[in-house]
């Protein structure tokens, strides 16, 4: 599928991008060109004595900054696909800091567009989150505008032979910045700080998010979102699963916090499609009559309905979590 393409991931040595660069030098060791841009150049350092060029040919690791449009321009020279997973992403930093998560978020999302544009790069998928969806919150603002940013660029193309697509999923389970880092570290305090006893969250790990990104640039047709179908688990329930005897402090919501994550609206799916392991939400008839044209079996979902954590009907039991754990701390 990749072998003979050159691929470039923004924030290439984050959590996710470390974890599909793994996988696709996996999958296709001989890739033709496969681009880690970031602007963490410890990261890079690190990174590179885990993935080569001695071993990987292919492999480059470019130094920039996504609000940086000129480097971008630079940097997507010769590229066929581009996975867009760079963001500022912290909720109650954003509250403080708005006009830098505009800045990468926003403006950094459109420098990519017009980037891919003129670089004649064929396929884009942009990493979407739960927050983009009635956002409560400044970064959930400006990944709902970046998100629309992306799928409008479909009808600026012009006879361009692009696809500009977005994946959204929820917090990745154990994933720097999420909770279980955070209750492991607790739990040698034997207190776990929750904000809501009604708190619930989708689970979704890294390697299922890597997957889904792959599927998507196999997938695509432009102009839609890809959203995953999930299991839930209470966050009451993953303090059990790590120490039934911790004591729990409840300290209140954090500013832009929400009680359920959130991946589709109701107002946002009259046009959806059910594929199977994933849907996929356009906003047209026109787009979904070229998702149907693409996947022969796809089903049109009439019932709308809005797609929640607290609402999903399918929870993950404290025994089901603690093997879930398990997995993460053997592999961290």
């Amino acid at each position: 599928m990749l072998k003979n393409k050159s691929i470039l991931v923004t924030g290439g040595t984050g959590s996710f991008g470390k974890e599909l660069v793994r996988r696709i030098l996996k999958q296709s060791p001989k890739i033709k060109r496969l681009v880690i841009f970031s602007r963490d150049e410890l990261k890079q350092f690190e990174m590179s004595n885990e993935f080569n060029e001695l071993k990987y040919p292919g492999i480059r690791y470019f130094l920039g900054d996504i609000r940086d449009a000129e480097r971008l321009n630079t940097a997507f020279r010769d590229i066929d696909i581009v996975v867009h997973a760079a963001a500022l992403k912290q909720i109650v930093a954003a509250e403080y800091n708005p006009f830098e998560f505009i800045k990468t978020n926003i403006l950094g999302s459109q420098n990519i567009v017009n980037a891919c544009l003129n670089n004649n790069v064929s396929n884009v998928i942009a990493l979407s989150t739960d927050k983009a969806v009635s956002p409560a919150n400044l970064y959930g603002a400006t990944k709902l505008c970046a998100d629309k940013l992306f799928l409008s660029a479909n009808n600026i193309k012009g006879n361009k032979n692009i696809k500009f697509s977005v994946v959204r999923y929820g917090n990745v389970f154990g994933s720097r910045g999420s909770v279980v880092p955070l209750f492991l570290k607790q739990k040698k305090e034997g207190r776990f700080t929750i904000t809501d006893k009604r708190m619930t969250r989708f689970n979704m790990s890294l390697s299922d998010s890597v997957e889904m990104v792959l599927w998507s640039i196999e997938n695509n047709v432009g102009s839609e979102i890809f959203v995953p179908k999930l299991k839930s688990y209470k966050i009451t329930d993953l303090a059990k699963a790590i120490d039934s005897k911790c004591k729990i402090k409840y300290i209140g919501i954090n500013p832009g916090e929400k009680i359920h994550e959130s991946l589709m609206d109701i107002n946002e799916n009259n046009y959806l499609g059910d594929l199977g392991k994933y849907y996929a939400l356009v906003d047209n008839e026109k787009s979904f009559k070229k998702l149907k044209k693409k996947h022969k079996k796809i089903k049109h979902i009439k019932n709308i309905f809005e797609y929640t954590s607290g609402n999903n009907g399918t929870f993950l039991s404290a025994s089901k979590l603690k093997i879930l754990l398990s997995k993460y701390i053997n592999n961290n």
